[in-house]
């Protein structure tokens, strides 16, 4: 007896199979290539939409850069100084434009310094220089007594000159009037009425 080989449709069946699986295998790498390209797309879609807005913000921006802005009236031109005396401080500034007048926190020198005395230390640098029809002078004056301001008057009224016209300085410094005067009042001290003042002192 010949022994024959059984052929028949089990391996047909095999081949058949792994050719599906193949073919499922094709259609499911082609089916996450195209899903992978469309979100590549819709991702460079959006990114172009980003740069536009953003291009579109930073045109914006150079716009409103570009126009010009409303300048505010430029005043008359002065120069300034700032004096101190004690605890009081001035800033003085000085005008070549408009009435030749001495004005003191929006008043006139007279009117504010209650002495004449007063009113001439702090019109002195202009005195000393013979230019007291010249400039308008105004100066802001805080704290310290009517004595401490007059002298804080003239020390800033001193130094706005100098910047005027630095020819100024020799005649203001030999007066005196560029110094700072360190002067001020000592403190209290314990055990003491005042900075020097000791109570009476009692034998029995």
């Amino acid at each position: 007896m010949v022994k024959t080989k059984k052929t028949g449709p089990k391996k047909r069946k095999k081949s058949s199979s792994i050719k599906a699986s193949k073919d499922k295998k094709e259609k499911e790498t082609t089916t996450k290539k195209t899903k992978e390209k469309e979100k590549d797309t819709k991702k460079k879609v959006v990114k172009k939409k980003i740069t536009k807005k953003r291009a579109v913000k930073k045109e914006k921006v150079k716009k409103e850069i570009k126009r010009p802005a409303k300048r505010a009236k430029k005043g008359p031109k002065y120069w300034e100084g700032i004096g101190r005396r004690k605890t009081a401080i001035a800033r003085v500034r000085i005008f070549t434009q408009g009435d030749k007048e001495f004005l003191v926190n929006e008043k006139k020198v007279i009117n504010y310094f209650p002495i004449s005395y007063l009113i001439k230390i702090a019109a002195s640098p202009l005195e000393t220089l013979n230019l007291k029809e010249k400039f308008k002078v105004s100066a802001k004056t805080t704290g310290g007594g009517s004595t401490s301001q007059a002298e804080a008057v003239r020390h800033g009224l001193a130094r706005a000159l100098i910047k005027f016209n630095p020819n100024f300085r020799k005649k203001l410094k030999k007066a005196g009037f560029l110094t700072r005067d360190p002067r001020m009042k000592e403190r209290k001290k314990f055990g003491l009425k005042r900075a020097r003042r000791a109570p009476q002192w009692r034998k029995r």
